[in-house]
């Protein structure tokens, strides 16, 4: 399966931060390798302007959120048909981020990620327990039911990132062991096929060691998708398939 490394660029990033997706292209000799899918996720209000230059590069540019409806009176919200229609492949659904702070359900992430695939682009569905559920041992029964509720009913194309909450930004990573449980458990319970990928301060100095991890096919990276000199290493530390 073609590893995927997506970077998750969260609320960061004007017109000029194009230059970091350059300089990213250029590590590459113009082109991404063709072994592996490079994908980046800038703000809404960089994708159409990303999607426009990139078209022509192995990069893919994808939305960080999608409305379940495709339009309508929905003040400052963003449908997955608009996404599709200025050049986005993919889309983050359910992000813990949007869990905690909008107080998104399965359901409603259920519904996104239906909404995605109607609009032609892959959703990429996050699951992940808190520290507290980790340390009182009931991690895989939290992910269970959000891959219950989250997932799309359809066998259509879609990818799970498993983001532990309480690794999302702290420098704190679950062990290899419990990385490989998880995902584990997560392809035990996903259609054939489906990527998944690993989320929560991936970094150059650990990318080499958990995407090496069994049935961990990729990675969802946060802060150091920012920079090209940090999302790079990441990128080419994923093995070639």
């Amino acid at each position: 399966m073609k590893p995927l490394i997506a970077g998750n660029w969260k609320m960061n990033g004007l017109s000029n931060a194009i230059a970091e997706v350059e300089a990213l292209i250029a590590k590459f000799d113009g082109s991404a390798p063709d072994d592996r899918d490079v994908l980046i996720c800038p703000p809404t209000t960089l994708v159409a302007q990303f999607a426009a230059a990139f078209s022509d590069e192995a990069i893919q540019i994808g939305g960080q959120d999608c409305h379940v409806n495709v339009s309508g009176a929905h003040t400052g919200d963003v449908s997955a048909q608009m996404l599709a229609d200025v050049g986005a492949a993919f889309v983050i659904v359910g992000h813990s981020e949007r869990r905690a702070d909008h107080a998104e359900t399965n359901e409603l992430v259920q519904a996104k990620a239906t909404a995605a695939l109607k609009a032609g682009l892959t959703p990429i569905i996050c699951v992940g327990e808190t520290e507290a559920e980790r340390k009182a041992g009931h991690a895989l029964d939290v992910v269970g039911e959000q891959l219950k509720g989250s997932l799309p009913e359809t066998r259509d194309e879609f990818v799970i990132a498993y983001e532990p909450v309480w690794a999302i930004g702290t420098g704190l990573t679950p062990t290899n062991d419990d990385i490989a449980e998880v995902h584990a458990f997560i392809s035990g319970f996903a259609p054939d096929g489906v990527r998944i990928l690993y989320g929560g301060s991936v970094k150059p100095s650990n990318a080499v060691e958990i995407l090496a991890i069994k049935n961990v096919d990729g990675a969802l990276v946060g802060g150091a998708s920012l920079k090209a000199d940090d999302f790079y290493p990441i990128v080419m530390a994923a093995p070639s398939n």
